[in-house]
């Protein structure tokens, strides 16, 4: 199944069909705005500028589920991604990511690719462990910002743990990679 065939809400309230994006590269990424790694923002924004007009899309998706790091409503989420990092690129509505009650489509993007790519000697997952956040089921998503690589037929080709900054060369030549094709 394409991820093309999932309906999702923008940030507005709006419904919309993520067939929108065929022919698009996409960046899927669970975000948060009260987080060591919401500095992301930037990195993500610069990269969205860069590659935008080569079909990168880059979707961001407000999670709550991680020690409450976004607790604000839709308009509070989008009003600081607008004046803090000057988010353009589209943001949609707080879903959740793991559990019970995960979105449709972290449920076909969890399937398509289990296992993530992690950046090289971090310890983040360790240090997780360590303060007992981590989940026992290896396939959840990990923590905020945690990146999922969709080419431009909806196949999800990458996972990129939440600690790989959208700036790190193994993540980057992923998507030059997509965008090449």
């Amino acid at each position: 199944m394409s991820i093309h065939d999932i309906a999702v809400t923008t940030i507005e309230g709006k419904t919309q069909q993520l067939a929108d994006f065929k022919g698009k590269t996409l960046l899927i990424v669970n975000v948060a705005s009260k987080c060591g790694l919401t500095p992301q923002y930037e990195a993500l924004e610069a990269l969205y500028k860069e590659k935008k007009d080569a079909g990168l899309e880059i979707l961001g998706f407000p999670c709550n589920q991680f020690l409450g790091q976004e607790p604000g409503t839709d308009a509070e989420v989008a009003e600081f991604c607008s004046l803090t990092y000057n988010v353009t690129f589209p943001m949609f509505s707080k879903i959740e990511v793991n559990g019970e009650g995960r979105h449709p489509l972290y449920q076909s993007l969890i399937a398509a690719q289990p296992k993530r790519t992690t950046a090289e000697g971090s310890g983040f997952k360790d240090k997780l462990a360590g303060m007992n956040l981590l989940s026992d089921d290896e396939t959840d998503v990990m923590w905020n910002f945690e990146k999922f690589l969709v080419d431009a037929n909806g196949q999800v080709v990458g996972r990129f743990a939440p600690d790989m900054s959208p700036a790190d060369a193994e993540l980057k030549d992923a998507i030059e990679a997509q965008l090449a094709k």
